[in-house]
């Protein structure tokens, strides 16, 4: 490789990745993670027969 040709290596620019996507992602996981938890909390009053479980029980 030629020095001329080695140097415009550097001189490229580096497209920018997307901080958008990375964001996105997290609060898809964040509105999953919620989603999970309700279902869980709900799959929990509908075992609890006698109503035993209050909300405050719930330690996420």
């Amino acid at each position: 490789m030629d020095s001329f040709a080695f140097d415009d290596v550097f001189d490229q620019e580096r497209p920018q990745r997307g901080g958008r996507t990375k964001q996105a992602k997290r609060k898809w996981r964040e509105i999953e993670a919620l989603k999970d938890r309700q279902r869980l909390r709900k799959e929990l009053q509908d075992i609890d027969m006698l109503g035993d479980i209050s909300d405050s029980d719930f330690d996420f």
